[in-house]
C-alpha cells in the first residue's frame, strides 16, 4: 500500500513540476514585449463629473446629494464635461441613455430625475423638451443640503445623443443603456443607420442585456458587454487560458478586468492582451472590483497609476481623467 501511495505521490509531483515549468512560463508576461503604441488609452467614466462617495451606493441610491466638496464646476453626461474629459486626455468617453417617448436619446444618469434635477418623474417617461427645461447641476450637495453649489448652473445642458454625436464627429463614446428593453438597442441601430458617419463615433455598447445585445446584433461590427457576458468571458478563460486557447465568450466582444483581479487572469498583462487582440476583442482595465456595478470603479488615483502596466495595450477605465489623464501624459504613458 506505501508503495502505492508513493508512486502517486511522485506522479502528482511529476504533474505539478510539469504544470510550473511549462504551463506558469507559457503564460508569463515576463519575456513578451508590450504591443501597444506605448500611449495608455483612456475611457472617461461621464466625461469630468462630480465624485461622491460608493459607501452604500445602490441602484437607486441618489449620489448627488452626497459628492466630495467640488474643485470644478462640470456636470456629468453634458457636453462641456465631454469636452474638457477629451482635452485631458480621454480617449473614450462614457454616457448614459434613456429613450423618450418621442424616441430620442437623453442623455442622463439616473432613472428618475429627482435626484439630480428640480423635476419629477422617470427618465424614460418624460418628454424630451422637459427633460431639456430641467437644470441638471440642481441637485448636487456636498453638506448634507446646507448648500448646492452646482446649482443653477446646469439650465438646459442636457443633450441628446444625436446632439453629442453631432459636436464630437472626430471623438468616441461607448453608450450605456440604463434599461432593459431591446427597443433601445432598435433605436441605436436606427440612429446610425440613419447617420454612417456616426458608426465609428459610437465605440461600444454596454449596460441592460436586451438593448445591449439588440444592437450588436444589428449594428455591424459593433462590439460591447453586459454583466453577464463579463463574468462568462472571465470564468471561461480561467479554464482554458492556461492552454493558451481564447474561448468564444471571450472573441469579438469588450473584455472588462477589474485590477484586483488581473493576479488571476492567464498571460496577464501583455500576452492576454495580445491573444485577446488577435480574437477581434479589447481589453478594458477597471479599477478595484467591490460592487455589482461594472463601471463604477476606476483607476482614480494617482497612487493607483502603478498598478495599469507599463505598455498596456488596452483601454482603461477612470473617474478621474482631469487628474489621471495629465499626470500619465506628463509622465510620457
Amino acid at each position: 500500500m506505501w508503495k502505492k501511495i508513493g508512486r502517486i505521490a511522485l506522479w502528482a509531483l511529476c504533474g505539478l513540476a510539469v504544470f510550473l515549468f511549462a504551463v506558469i512560463p507559457y503564460n508569463a508576461s515576463w519575456f513578451e514585449a508590450p504591443h501597444g503604441n506605448g500611449r495608455i488609452k483612456l475611457i472617461s467614466h461621464r466625461g469630468v463629473h462630480q465624485t461622491f462617495s460608493k459607501e452604500g451606493v445602490g441602484n437607486d441610491t441618489c449620489t448627488a446629494d452626497r459628492i466630495y466638496p467640488p474643485t470644478h464646476d462640470f456636470i456629468e453626461n453634458t457636453l462641456p464635461s465631454m469636452e474638457a474629459a477629451f482635452a485631458a486626455g480621454a480617449d473614450v468617453v462614457e454616457l448614459d441613455v434613456h429613450l423618450t417617448p418621442d424616441k430620442m436619446f437623453a442623455v442622463i444618469h439616473d432613472w428618475t430625475v429627482d435626484c439630480r434635477t428640480e423635476g419629477k418623474g422617470v427618465t424614460e417617461e418624460l418628454g424630451i423638451s422637459y427633460l431639456k427645461s430641467l437644470d441638471v447641476g440642481h441637485g448636487y450637495t456636498a453638506d448634507g443640503g446646507k448648500t448646492h453649489p452646482l446649482r443653477g448652473k446646469g439650465v438646459g445642458l442636457l443633450p441628446t445623443l444625436d446632439e453629442v454625436l453631432t459636436r464630437f464627429p472626430d471623438k468616441q463614446f461607448l453608450v450605456n443603456f440604463k434599461s432593459r428593453r431591446a427597443e433601445e438597442g432598435e433605436a441605436l441601430a436606427a440612429l446610425i443607420a440613419a447617420h454612417p458617419d456616426w458608426r465609428n463615433t459610437v465605440w461600444a455598447a454596454y449596460g441592460g442585456a436586451e438593448p445591449t445585445e439588440k444592437s450588436i446584433e444589428l449594428v455591424a461590427g459593433l462590439r460591447g458587454y453586459t454583466n453577464r457576458s463579463m463574468m462568462t468571458c472571465l470564468m471561461d478563460y480561467e479554464l482554458s487560458g492556461w492552454t493558451g486557447i481564447v474561448p468564444q465568450s471571450c472573441r469579438n466582444t469588450i473584455v472588462v478586468v477589474p485590477s484586483n483581479f488581473t493576479w488571476a487572469v492567464w498571460g496577464w498583462p501583455h500576452k492576454f492582451t495580445r491573444r485577446m487582440e488577435e480574437a477581434g476583442s479589447t481589453v478594458i482595465m477597471l479599477g478595484p472590483f467591490s460592487s455589482g456595478d461594472i463601471g463604477s470603479s476606476g483607476i482614480d488615483s494617482l497612487d493607483q497609476l502603478g498598478a495599469i502596466p507599463d505598455g498596456f495595450a488596452g483601454y482603461v477605465w477612470t473617474n478621474r481623467i482631469e487628474l489621471v489623464g495629465p499626470e500619465l501624459r506628463k509622465a510620457g504613458r
